[in-house]
Order: C-alpha cells, then sequence, then structure tokens
C-alpha cells in the first residue's frame, strides 16, 4: 500500500501523469510560479514575441485566413478566439471536432452557435457517429477512459484542416505543463509536443475494433511527420503571451459574451464552478474514471490555479477536493451507460478493475477511503 503526495505548496497529486516534484517538494506549476514572482515576466517582451508568430502567420498563409484557433464553444476557446482577432487584429478560421448529437448538450450547442454569432467562420468537423461509440467503447473497456479517442479526433482535426486550408498557424489554449505541471513539451508557447501528451501518444490503433478501416479513423490520426513538415506548421500555446490567462478570468470574459454554464452542484459534478467542458456531459463520468485511477479529478485543477492566483489557501483547496473531487451524479452514469449501451452492472465492473488499489484502500464500511499524504 502506497500514498498519494501532494505538492507542499498547492494540492497538485504526485499520480498526475508526467509530473515531478523537486527537492522542496513542489510540483512544476508552482516552481513557475515561483519563478515568476521572484524575476518577474516581460509581457512586453511576450508581446513582442506574439507579435512575430503574428506577422509569420500572415506570411506564409495560403488562404485569406491569418490562422487557426482550436474551438469547442468554451470559455477558453471563446477568450482566445477574441483575442486572436480583436486584439491581435488576425482573421482566424475557426476549427471545431463536433460531438454527436447524441453526445453533444445543449448547453454545448448554445455556447459553440454563440461564439460563431460574435462573428467568426467556423469550420466543424462532425466524426461517423457509430465509430465514435464504438471507440468510446473500446476506450472505456480497455483502458477505463472512454476519451482515448475524442481527444486523439480533437488535437488532430485542426493539423488536418490546417494542411488542407494551408494555414500553417494554429493557436491553442493552455500549455499544460505551466498550467497544471504534465509535462511533455517545452516550457513556453511552442505547442509543437502536443501529439506527444498522456492519452494521445501513438494514435487511435490501440482502440480499433477488428473489422476498423484506416478510412474509419482518419481524422483520428495526427498527419504523417513529413505532412506537417511540408506545411511548416506553426502550433502556439495563445495563454502563454496572455497575462490574466487563467480558467476563471476566461470564463467571466466568455460569460459577459453570452456563455452558458452549469447550475448543478459541484457535489453532483465534480466541478466547483460550473464553467468547464461544458460540450457534453460525460466528461464529468470521465472526471470520476480518473479520479479512481489516480486519486485525483477536476476539483483538484481549479483549486491548484485558485491557490496559485492567491485566490484561497492550501487549507482551503484540501478541504474543497476532500469534499467534492471526483464526484459524480448517479444521472451522469445511467445516460452515460445508456448512450454507450452497456448495463450499470458493466460499468461498476470496469471502475472496480481499474480501481488503483495502491491508493485506495477497502474502508471496512464496503467502500473505499483514498490514502493521502497532505
Amino acid at each position: 500500500m502506497s500514498e498519494i503526495t501532494l505538492c507542499a505548496r498547492c494540492v497538485n497529486p504526485s499520480t498526475r501523469p508526467n509530473i515531478r516534484f523537486n527537492e522542496a517538494g513542489l510540483c512544476p506549476v508552482c516552481e513557475y510560479e515561483l519563478q515568476k514572482q521572484a524575476a518577474g515576466i516581460d509581457w512586453d517582451a511576450r508581446r513582442a514575441e506574439l507579435q512575430a508568430i503574428c506577422d509569420w502567420g500572415r506570411a506564409h498563409t495560403a488562404s485569406t485566413y491569418d490562422c487557426i484557433v482550436t474551438v469547442s464553444g468554451g470559455k477558453d476557446s471563446t477568450r482566445q478566439a477574441c483575442f486572436a482577432r480583436d486584439d491581435l487584429g488576425m482573421n482566424p478560421l475557426l476549427v471545431n471536432c463536433a460531438y454527436p448529437p447524441e453526445q453533444l448538450s445543449e448547453t454545448g450547442a448554445h455556447n459553440l452557435a454563440n461564439l460563431i454569432e460574435l462573428g467568426f467562420d467556423t469550420l466543424s468537423i462532425g466524426l461517423n457517429p457509430q465509430m465514435w461509440k464504438r471507440l468510446m467503447r473500446e476506450g472505456f473497456f480497455r483502458f477505463g477512459n472512454w476519451a482515448r479517442s475524442t481527444e486523439m479526433a480533437l488535437y488532430a482535426i485542426p493539423i488536418h484542416a490546417a494542411i488542407a486550408y494551408q494555414i500553417p498557424l494554429i493557436f491553442y489554449g493552455e500549455n499544460p505543463a505551466l498550467t497544471i505541471g504534465e509535462k511533455h513539451g517545452r516550457l513556453d508557447g511552442d505547442a509543437s509536443q502536443l501529439k506527444q501528451g498522456n492519452t494521445i501518444a501513438g494514435g487511435p490503433q490501440a482502440l480499433l475494433p477488428d473489422d476498423a478501416t484506416p478510412q474509419d479513423v482518419h481524422f483520428y490520426h495526427y498527419p504523417p511527420d513529413e505532412h506537417m513538415a511540408a506545411a511548416r506548421l506553426r502550433l502556439v500555446y495563445l495563454g502563454y503571451y496572455m497575462p490574466d490567462w487563467s480558467g476563471r478570468n476566461n470564463a467571466e470574459f466568455a460569460v459577459a459574451r453570452g456563455l452558458r454554464t452549469r447550475t448543478e452542484p459541484p457535489g453532483a459534478t465534480g466541478d466547483l464552478w460550473g464553467f468547464t467542458c461544458l460540450d457534453e456531459d460525460f466528461s464529468i463520468v470521465n472526471q470520476f474514471l480518473k479520479y479512481v485511477k489516480l486519486g485525483f479529478g477536476r476539483v483538484t485543477d481549479q483549486v491548484c490555479e485558485a491557490i496559485n492566483a492567491g485566490a484561497m489557501t492550501r487549507e482551503q483547496g484540501l478541504d474543497l477536493v476532500r469534499r467534492y473531487d471526483g464526484r459524480c451524479d448517479p444521472t451522469f452514469i445511467r445516460r452515460f451507460c445508456d448512450y454507450l449501451e452497456i448495463t450499470e452492472a458493466q460499468f461498476l465492473d470496469v471502475v472496480d478493475r481499474y480501481r488503483n488499489r495502491d491508493i485506495w484502500r477497502p474502508d471496512g464500511r464496503g467502500g473505499w477511503e483514498l490514502q493521502v499524504r497532505a
């Protein structure tokens, strides 16, 4: 039996993929925050760097669009799209991977429509919903993670669009190494290593049903490296260049422009503020599964951001994590099971199979207790 160790300054867990604590017990996010406080950040220099990137995008596009902005319609993509157009003077093409109608929530449909109505051209690509569902099932049963295949499509589709439309500059949101501490690339605005991320590296091969063809999963694969090199793609984390980039600030910006948020309490969703992953509801189930496997969920991410922003103390954050992390109302699980056409007994079997016995132990009352050293 082992236990989760938390960052000495925030509540980032040692079980997060690709994270390493330093000798003082600090996670990479806190290291970065302390460096910022000690040395400061030359935001003028970053702005000049970003302006040079934009100039490069304008000079190298073969389209009427200067850049691609990847969007879902949520808080971050609303902020990114408006910043690219209104602050940087770019003419962006928004690119969206559309969820199947069965999965897309009413809130998600409203928010994407709201973003488009702010005055953007948008390319929305929807994939075969039957294969989409089959790959979700494979991910759920084989890895305890239904979202593996959908994340592959979400990240690969903008690359395909950039090559097809000859728009080499692609803007993403935040660098996860700096916001959650999951390192798989550089600690700056360069997003070229995105495809090495924890869940999307290697493509969908491990999920493919026996009868799947290359045509069935075209948009789940990144284009070949030689195609990306020939297209001279440049992938950039826009959030790195924005002094006030944060989940809460982005949400306030987007709500003021029509974004709808969740109304359910955190005890039902495992989400403190209701402004994350609004386009569908199964992400709540996935966060519950992550909690079972790794011992943390979305509340941990939200609390870490709030602590580093000075909006709460570590003790307050620990209390919120203990109360709400990984919570998932049974109605979300039933809807997820109905969508995948599985029984709740099958769902619970997968939960039991993937529960990490290194960090969970029986509580003597028929449940489980998480082992955490705070």
